[in-house]
């Protein structure tokens, strides 16, 4: 298996050509090509980018945050989604 660890968004991501991954938002129209980071290549430590086709934007599964103080009446509900960018390695 041939595959490339790229670095985008502070986050690390395994990936090989022709898979479709989603990663933190990116300012980038759907279909526009990206250049991501390379990390670590074909068993060996690489500098360099790779080429990418953003396929669309879209938001993740609602998170629930909810923090609470026994015998303090304290509750506070708070719900988030956080934005992805789905994007096409080439």
């Amino acid at each position: 298996m041939s595959y490339t660890i790229i670095k985008t968004g502070g986050k690390q991501f395994a990936v090989e050509s022709g898979q479709t991954v989603r990663i933190p938002s990116i300012d980038a129209e759907a279909g526009k090509k990206v250049d991501i980071d390379t990390i670590f290549a074909g068993g060996k430590a690489a500098a360099g980018t790779i080429k990418a086709t953003v396929v669309g934007h879209g938001l993740a599964d609602k998170v629930i945050v909810f923090k609470k103080k026994r015998r303090k009446q304290y509750k506070r509900k708070q719900g988030h989604r956080q934005g992805f960018t789905e994007v096409t390695i080439d």
